[in-house]
């Protein structure tokens, strides 16, 4: 098996920075926030992907979404793609989605000014007025890591400064 990526976790100013965008809580909180968060990691020897965990817990009415600073950043080789997903289990009972369809983290975002700071938006998109309550700690998103490769013609040569978007401005 070949071992290509490293999970970290952001700086706490990062984190901080991105969360309080999101959520009211005092610095003290955060902090304990930050401090529990757990790096993703596979829940056996033979799955594909890695599970990221909720750092808070968030509850999710129908067609309501939110967007999740999850304190990682993700470290890889080139030629290979973090691609990110939900749980199976919850998209299956709560058709959880992520607004973005399916979450591409590039080996050059860990380089980003944000730190490569992983954000998750999610959408609770039940059909049948399921709420979703999301606890703190419990695995809501996967990603797996994908090898590609570019056309033989390729002469890209610009670099990666951000998020969303960056790649196309």
């Amino acid at each position: 098996m070949k071992k290509i990526a490293k999970f970290h976790k952001v700086s706490f100013e990062q984190f901080k920075c991105d969360f309080e965008k999101v959520f009211s809580y005092s610095e003290e909180e955060i902090k304990e926030v930050y401090d529990a968060i757990i790096l993703p990691k596979r829940g056996t020897n033979k799955s594909a992907g890695y599970d990221f965990f909720m750092p808070v817990t968030v509850l999710l009415k129908p067609e309501a979404a939110i967007k999740v600073p999850t304190g990682i950043r993700c470290e890889m080789e080139e030629n290979w793609v973090l691609q990110l997903h939900p749980r199976s289990g919850l998209g299956f009972k709560y058709r959880l989605q992520l607004d973005n369809t399916v979450g591409i983290i590039d080996a050059d975002y860990f380089e980003s000014d944000n730190e490569g700071h992983i954000m998750a938006k999610m959408r609770n998109d039940s059909r049948d007025d399921l709420v979703l309550l999301l606890e703190k700690g419990i695995g809501f998103m996967q990603g797996i890591f994908v090898e590609y490769g570019i056309t033989t013609d390729d002469d890209v040569v610009l670099q990666r400064n951000g998020g969303f978007g960056s790649t196309t401005k």
